[in-house]
């Protein structure tokens, strides 16, 4: 079992009364999630950024159909969220669209989802930068019209968070007088998390 099959289990039903864009993108997280989890349900809450009360809410919201994947999910998992992680949850929040639980909850995985070493497209099991912008745009509107210079997101998120704590995230005076612009801007250009992750792995919970 691989992180693509588990996107097709969650996918192959109709999109019902949820957005078929919302499903794909939550579909993709909670695919890779579980792939990095090796299948171990005790923990894919860490690996998406919900609690197990939370992520059985999100799938029965969004996969009621093909949640039985997830269906030995213990809704006791709690989470720890690092300081750094919180003050980008604060932000998304700020800007949200709504006060869904669906925002809400996306908000929390991409807030998670951040924290990981490569694009944030990548990270959240995405096809490419566009998705994960387009995703952005439709819940949190105001934030993609703030990064009207297209800078790269996890840049730009914590480029608002250094400005709003006060802090000064580099010292050129413009970006375009920066030394590291192609490291603000640049393309975003690599392969999707999804087609890399393809071993095999069994269902458990310790």
């Amino acid at each position: 079992m691989d992180a693509a099959l588990v996107y097709g289990w969650l996918m192959s039903e109709p999109a019902g009364g949820v957005g078929a864009d919302d499903r794909h993108a939550v579909a993709c997280v909670l695919a890779l999630g579980l792939a990095e989890a090796g299948g171990n349900l005790c923990d894919v809450c860490a690996k998406v950024g919900l609690t197990g009360v939370q992520l059985r809410a999100l799938i029965k919201m969004m996969f009621a159909g093909q949640g039985k994947i997830f269906e030995g999910l213990d809704a006791g998992i709690g989470l720890d969220v690092p300081e750094q992680e919180q003050a980008l949850r604060d932000l998304l929040r700020l800007y949200a669209c709504d006060a869904s639980e669906l925002t809400f909850y996306i908000g929390a995985m991409i807030a998670r989802r951040a924290q990981m070493p490569n694009h944030l497209w990548q990270d959240l099991g995405l096809a490419c930068r566009a998705e994960g912008s387009a995703l952005i745009g439709r819940h949190f509107p105001r934030l993609k019209a703030r990064n009207s210079q297209d800078m790269k997101w996890k840049k730009f998120f914590y480029r608002l968070i250094c400005r709003s704590e006060g802090g000064a995230l580099c010292a050129a005076p413009v970006c375009s007088a920066c030394d590291e612009f192609d490291n603000c801007f640049g393309t975003e250009d690599g392969e999707a998390r999804m087609a890399r992750i393809s071993s095999g792995f069994i269902l458990s919970a310790r």
